[in-house]
């Protein structure tokens, strides 16, 4: 009796086990997987030593400690894993973290960082991100989808060169060949990943599966400049063909991915801020950026995309706060370059020369705005300034309109 009651109870805690086994993996939610794509405002030019500025604007101050340790250390979110294709020779792989912006000259973030730890915050699910990024490409050649068909050169682009003695025939051998490239390498490495998402996410169980949730796209340098492929851009309307082509791209990269109504997040481009608050150095730019915008954000207004696409306004997110104090710094430019000119011309030494130019700061910006403008920035304006107070709010601004769509 005592032999049978041992082996009753026995199989009872056996089944016991199995059933809770069972509910823990029934449990498991399915990954989320996002994708981000786009140039290199997506690669992300911020570096992590312009971390610290966000600290000195109450906007920003809360952002930075979701992005930070206690002990100031960049935060390792666990429940968030990424793949990375562009940022590096090779792919790069593991927890998100800072680091994964652009390699040369690193470590750098991009908007991946705040997008998944506000995700992570939002959703409270195992996420996975996939992030494709290629420097200088641009949409209407590169990352053209199939469904737009090859890229066509206009009579006046085949004039120009005829005249100017080029060969045709090669350039357009040339644009063959990259027409679709990027694309192709996106769709490629984003299935290569669902393929073994464990590869990416150790604690991946097959038996929770994944969903495609959302896909980012951030681009447009590289088509706002090209006046070849935009000729009227500085007029209304100049950039339609950025808009049909963006629209077709959306399609195809549902398609391709098996998600027809997969959320889709434009980031338009915001370099230099609201066109409004240009400065008169930069009234001549002011129509062609704005055009620009339109053309990207348009799609999300197409009725066939209604609640599914969305258009986020980077510019919104642009550093005023720079743009004033640099514009302050220039009333002393004259001053700092006459002490530049006596320590050339040796009137004055370079140790003199540079206690006289950091009294002169010192005299014109509190040490405040000091920190600000030498500190916030690290690359080119048309990188978003290299500011991770930019970036970060791009990240999470993306997060959170694509909750916003999921729900």
């Amino acid at each position: 009796m005592k032999r049978a009651s041992r082996f009753g109870a026995l199989h009872l805690l056996a089944v016991a086990a199995m059933s809770f086994a069972s509910a823990s993996a029934a449990e498991k939610k399915p990954v989320k997987v996002f994708v981000l794509a786009g140039q290199s405002n997506m690669q992300g030019h911020a570096h992590v030593r312009t971390f610290d500025t966000m600290d000195l604007d109450p906007k920003t101050a809360p952002i930075l400690k979701e992005m930070r340790n206690a002990d100031g250390t960049p935060r390792v979110c666990e429940r968030v894993w990424i793949s990375s294709m562009g940022c590096a020779d090779e792919e790069q792989v593991g927890k998100l973290t800072a680091g994964f912006g652009a390699q040369k000259g690193g470590p750098k973030i991009g908007p991946e960082f705040t997008f998944g730890i506000y995700m992570e915050k939002l959703l409270n699910e195992p996420i996975v991100i996939i992030k494709t990024a290629w420097g200088g490409k641009s949409l209407n050649t590169d990352f053209r989808p199939p469904g737009s068909g090859p890229y066509e050169f206009s009579e006046a682009q085949l004039e120009g060169w005829k005249k100017q003695g080029k060969d045709i025939e090669q350039i357009k051998a040339d644009k063959a060949k990259a027409t679709g490239q990027c694309y192709r390498l996106m769709v490629e490495h984003v299935k290569k990943v669902l393929s073994d998402i464990k590869r990416i996410s150790p604690d991946y169980d097959p038996q929770q599966g994944y969903e495609m949730a959302g896909f980012v796209w951030l681009q447009g340098w590289n088509d706002m400049v090209d006046g070849s492929t935009y000729p009227n851009r500085d007029k209304p309307g100049g950039y339609d063909q950025y808009s049909t082509v963006l629209a077709q791209f959306i399609r195809d990269v549902r398609k391709d991915l098996s998600a027809p109504k997969l959320p889709f997040v434009i980031g338009v481009l915001g370099v230099g801020g609201p066109v409004e608050k240009y400065a008169p150095d930069q009234e001549r730019y002011r129509g062609v950026h704005q055009n620009f915008r339109l053309a990207m954000a348009a799609p999300a207004a197409m009725p066939e995309f209604k609640g599914t696409v969305a258009a986020v306004l980077t510019e919104n997110y642009w550093d005023m706060e720079v743009v004033e104090l640099r514009a302050k710094e220039k009333t002393i430019k004259p001053k700092v370059d006459e002490i530049n000119k006596q320590v050339k011309a040796g009137t004055l030494t370079r140790e003199n020369g540079k206690a006289d130019e950091d009294k002169l700061y010192a005299e014109t910006f509190t040490p405040r705005e000091l920190q600000i403008l030498k500190n916030s920035t690290s690359n080119f304006d048309f990188h978003y300034m290299g500011s991770a107070k930019i970036m970060a709010q791009i990240g999470k601004g993306f997060a959170e309109t694509m909750v916003a769509m999921m729900k």
